[in-house]
């Protein structure tokens, strides 16, 4: 049975406050480990209008603490503005706190614009070519299992806990591929952000991973946008504010998720006609049986048994709707 998780980034719509958008993903949480989700993951974004998840530590620890059984994690974590070692701190107290159900997933975005980057990193410069390294002393830190040559070898994370969060690599591209690859780490290909040779990239994963301290074989899953209604019509009209959101976000705006209202008096340029059209690729939308059938489809074109979704549309209870009628028709 193919496994069904959610990726949620907060999103702020027209008309909303940040604070609304926080308890929406809190009863998110709560209503989809009711409907059997193996996990929800909270994305980090900065400086933005239209989403309100800044700290995906902050949010595992508010909504595994109003929860009980849903795996709750980051989606993820952007290492590259931290230390390693503060990293693993918070999730050993966060799996101390909630035995046997964080995950921890690592990326190398920016998570925002150039001066949330800036800000980020207190002017600094964030070097990308570290990223590896960095991933090497997190896995060190988690396990303590530092190589015997490093410098901080006597330094340990804690609290110790009795099991290591389960820990994912995050990205659209064959460097972070390679990456969890050479780690031994799991790793989640975001479709959502790029639609093109994914399966490719992760049948790379598969063929060049290494087995590590924490994992012995590879694995991996795919995260798309979805929206599903009980029909096609209904799906493709709450999906427009989706589809325009994302114009803008290609335009450099830091936008709230407009209303169908806005997204439905919206008249396309050519190029951004274009851009629609291509990211038709992103997204899976439809009736349940149309939802089912391709997520079913993705599932075999990356050879893997887990599939995260994200919906980033208006509508909230609509939002709730979609993740319903999704886990109905797929269990």
């Amino acid at each position: 049975m193919l496994k069904l998780s959610i990726l949620e980034q907060s999103p702020i719509s027209e008309g909303s406050t940040p604070g609304q958008a926080l308890e929406n993903s809190t009863r998110l949480a709560k209503a989809a480990e009711k409907w059997g989700y193996r996990r929800i993951w909270f994305a980090e974004h900065h400086d933005s209008e239209g989403l309100a998840s800044v700290s995906p530590e902050i949010m595992i620890a508010h909504v595994a603490a109003q929860t009980s059984r849903i795996h709750v994690g980051s989606g993820g974590v952007l290492l590259p503005h931290y230390s390693p070692y503060k990293v693993a701190e918070n999730f050993h107290l966060l799996e101390n706190l909630h035995p046997g159900r964080i995950d921890l997933g690592i990326g190398r975005a920016p998570g925002g614009m150039p001066g949330a980057t800036w800000a980020l990193n207190d002017t600094s410069r964030r070097d990308l070519n570290d990223f590896p390294r960095k991933v090497r002393d997190l896995i060190g830190f988690l396990t303590d299992n530092l190589p015997p040559d490093h410098p901080l070898r006597m330094v340990r994370a804690t609290p110790r806990s009795g099991k290591t969060p389960e820990m994912f690599l995050l990205g659209s591209s064959d460097g972070s591929a390679g990456i969890a690859a050479e780690m031994g780490t799991p790793f989640m290909f975001a479709h959502f952000i790029n639609p093109h040779g994914g399966s490719e990239v992760v049948q790379s994963y598969r063929a060049r991973f290494r087995s590590s301290v924490l994992y012995k074989d590879p694995k991996s899953a795919v995260c798309i946008f979805t929206v599903c209604a009980e029909t096609d019509e209904e799906a493709e009209r709450q999906a427009s504010t989706l589809r325009y959101w994302m114009i803008k976000i290609a335009q450099g705006q830091s936008a709230a998720i407009p209303t169908i209202e806005e997204a439905e008096q919206f008249n396309p340029s050519e190029w951004e006609r274009g851009m629609m059209e291509e990211n038709r690729g992103r997204m899976i939308v439809g009736s349940p049986r149309k939802v089912k059938r391709e997520l079913e489809n993705l599932a075999a074109a990356y050879q893997t048994d887990e599939v995260m979704l994200i919906t980033n549309i208006h509508d909230f209870e609509a939002k709730l709707r979609s993740f319903e009628l999704i886990a109905k028709v797929m269990h």
